[in-house]
């Protein structure tokens, strides 16, 4: 029986209508982690690391997705909450052409900035090379990954979660498929990651455009779109924290690439981002989580259930809370085999991926609860303090700590920054859920 928006939600029923999206963003994730794996075995290193500086400049832009689908679905399933199904359809569409436009601007902007950013980065020589290989075909695709990123909450909010999963896992099957032919056989490095990730994107984003258009069954569909400027500012808002998010993990990526180009020259981009790699997986989960059930938060609220509103959040924390437990106890199981399928070729560069992911490890413990903290004001579409705990936690607390520790612990104060950051931040998260409680009856 399929699971509907308007349902009482237990333990179970919540997360088996967040496990798509769940998968999807893990999904999603994989596009990168496998252009590593294959970029780090059969191109180097110095490969490895131009992948690692160029990715956090393309995710900034690219987030501007996550901005308009998770703010976006939020207000629309806010209105079908409230009964307008028609303007839900109409406002929807009107999102979906807004991101393609973004998207064709924010393609040439990242495409004429990429070249003063690796030097400021303090990239040179072949590294600067690979670098603009890998970068220019990623910014011609980002108008796709885009798009992507917006599908993956409306799939959610027209209650079809399961269509999303199946094209995500296509657009990662399809991703992993032409890394092996591009780079393991057709040796191409890191133009044939990019043309990889970019296949994956375009079929992510294609697909879902088809569907919306022609499905008869969706409660969402592309119409006719309704020119409301006002909803699409709100629809911002209330996206900002994914907004802020996703620019502030892109700022802190750059400086822990600067920190450790200073700290260990590109080996130390080189293992930190492996670490990423796992972190972007791990965190996928909680992002999933938070995205499958914020159409659930918005329908209820805008219905005013305030009892359903109530357990839903509480039920949401004991979910949250087991997955970190579980994420800090598998990073350990995996550890070392996951260090040695990556950069096990050098024994110096291993060790210290190895010291710098056990560190970073901890955190997995905390940041559950920020991320679903921000992500829950969302859907209550409240975007101010949802982006408070997004921009405090990382381009606050994250960037001071980053610069801050290797002053006094060297490069174990980099890895051991997003400990400290992720502590401050649910201590700050706590806080907000306490103060609003009242006003959302929650």
């Amino acid at each position: 029986m399929a699971i509907k928006l308007s349902d009482s939600f237990t333990y179970g029923r919540l997360a088996l209508f967040a496990a798509p999206s769940i998968v999807m963003m893990v999904f999603a994730s994989i596009y990168s982690v496998v252009d590593g794996l294959f970029v780090s075995n059969f191109a180097g290193k110095d490969a490895l690391a131009a992948v690692n500086l160029v990715f956090p400049l393309v995710t900034a832009l690219g987030c501007i997705g996550y901005m308009l689908g998770t703010g976006g679905a939020a207000l629309v399933a806010k209105i079908m909450g409230e009964g307008d199904g028609k303007r839900a359809n109409r406002l929807f569409t009107f999102i979906f052409l807004s991101a393609v436009v973004l998207g064709i601007v924010l393609s040439l902007v990242g495409s004429a900035f990429m070249r003063p950013f690796l030097g400021l980065m303090g990239a040179e020589g072949e590294l600067v090379n690979l670098s603009i290989q890998y970068g220019q075909i990623l910014f011609f695709a980002l108008p796709f990954f885009i798009l992507q990123n917006v599908f993956q909450s409306f799939f959610v909010a027209a209650e079809k979660p399961h269509i999303g999963l199946v094209v995500i896992v296509a657009g990662g099957v399809v991703n992993i498929v032409l890394d092996y032919v591009f780079i393991g056989m057709f040796g191409w490095g890191v133009v044939g990651a990019a043309i990889a990730t970019a296949a994956g994107q375009i079929l992510a984003s294609v697909v879902p455009v088809i569907y919306f258009a022609s499905s008869k069954t969706s409660r969402l569909r592309l119409t006719k779109p309704v020119f409301e400027l006002r909803a699409l500012g709100k629809a911002c808002v209330n996206g900002s924290s994914e907004l802020m998010t996703e620019i502030a993990a892109s700022v802190v990526a750059m400086l822990y690439n600067f920190q450790l180009m200073a700290l260990a020259g590109s080996d130390g981009v080189a293992a930190y981002g492996v670490i990423m790699y796992v972190n972007f997986i791990f965190t996928a989960i909680f992002f999933g989580f938070s995205m499958g059930t914020g159409p659930i938060v918005s329908y209820n609220y805008g219905a005013g259930r305030h009892l359903e509103l109530r357990g839903l959040l509480r039920k949401s924390l004991v979910i949250v809370g087991v997955f970190g437990i579980a994420m800090f106890g598998l990073s350990h199981l995996v550890a070392t085999p996951l260090v040695n399928l990556f950069v096990g070729y050098d024994a110096t560069l291993a060790e210290m991926t190895l010291n710098g992911f056990l560190i970073y490890s901890v955190a997995f413990l905390l940041m559950g609860f920020s991320i679903y903290g921000s992500a829950f004001f969302t859907a209550l579409n409240n975007g101010p303090v949802s982006a408070l705990i997004s921009f405090v936690r990382t381009l606050v607390l994250e960037t001071s700590t980053v610069m801050l520790l290797p002053i006094w612990f060297g490069i174990n104060g980099v890895w051991s920054a997003i400990i400290v950051a992720e502590s401050c931040a649910l201590i700050l998260t706590t806080g907000l859920l306490i103060a609003y409680r009242k006003k959302y009856y929650y």
